[in-house]
């Protein structure tokens, strides 16, 4: 029986969770001061409920489509050319995005002091996106926070505070499950857990009609294996460990290997009418963010 396994049967240390509250409260501060400054930072220019949809507000006018109801034409604004026009306004309901945030074992990995983890990437750019969401009147899940999708400041506390939890699993899935039906799905991971689980709960997802976003974090030396000599490889969680003296001798099938994940990944978000992007922790947050908030922006 692993340790684990006993801890669950015979109940919790006190003294550990004491430990784990303290370490909670003291990532909260920091983790929820990056994710305001990044959200200011990309919040600019965006307005994220500009999308075509049944509201009151005039939004834009554009060319009728088959299918458009007469009652949407502006024949006004059609009279001025030689096309039929129809004048849209600018969506107006709250919508759902629920937003899965993968902070596993694996997630921990940083290849330099100079970078964060990825579970931290990860966790402060959920956060932002959270915070845009609800600025754009949102409602906002959250895959393991066991309470509806909502919006404000204390619901986005309480997101912040499960964010700052660290799993113990050593790889995580995507978990949509709690996402209403035709919602939308952010899901942060770097998409190291075998590949069924990730495409069956995209498939999942999809047939309850939700579009969705696929953002894989990784840490720039899983991108080029800087490896050689004598390595030993050991997964974050610790359950898995390999030896090599000659690390550079697996650097092509390693290579290959990532290379036929991303491009199944890419392949599953095109086949599900999702988006995907790859983003690196050496690169700048704000790059990421932006492009997550058109994804989901764009994801309905």
């Amino acid at each position: 029986m692993n340790q684990s396994t006993a801890a669950s049967q015979q109940g919790q240390d006190p003294q550990k969770m004491q430990a784990d509250a303290q370490g909670l409260a003291a990532n909260l501060p920091a983790l929820m001061a990056q994710a305001h400054q990044l959200a200011r930072t990309v919040s600019l220019g965006f307005h994220g409920r500009k999308r075509g949809g049944a509201g009151t507000e005039f939004w834009q006018y554009r060319p009728a489509t088959v299918g458009d109801p007469a009652q949407s034409i502006d024949w006004r604004r059609s009279a001025q050319s030689d096309d039929i026009y129809v004048r849209e306004h600018e969506w107006q309901t709250a919508q759902t995005v629920h937003i899965s945030c993968d902070n596993s074992a694996a997630m921990h990995f940083a290849s330099s002091t100079k970078l964060p983890r990825k579970s931290d990437r990860a966790a402060v750019l959920a956060l932002a996106s959270a915070i845009l969401l609800m600025s754009g009147g949102e409602r906002v899940g959250l895959a393991g926070l066991e309470r509806p999708a909502s919006t404000g400041p204390q619901h986005l506390n309480l997101i912040a505070a499960a964010l700052a939890h660290a799993g113990e699993k050593d790889y995580g899935a995507a978990d949509v499950s709690a996402a209403p039906a035709q919602s939308r799905a952010l899901i942060f991971s770097d998409f190291f857990a075998p590949f069924d689980q990730i495409e069956a709960a995209v498939g999942e997802a999809v047939d309850r009609g939700l579009h969705g976003v696929l953002c894989q974090i990784l840490d720039p030396a899983e991108e080029s294996f800087p490896y050689s000599g004598r390595t030993v490889f050991t997964s974050m969680g610790g359950s898995l460990s390999h030896e090599t003296l000659r690390a550079n001798d697996l650097k092509d099938r390693y290579m290959q290997r990532l290379a036929e994940r991303k491009a199944a990944l890419k392949d599953l978000a095109r086949r599900a009418g999702w988006r995907y992007s790859c983003h690196h922790t050496d690169a700048p947050a704000a790059v990421a963010l932006r492009w997550v908030h058109e994804a989901v922006a764009g994801a309905h």
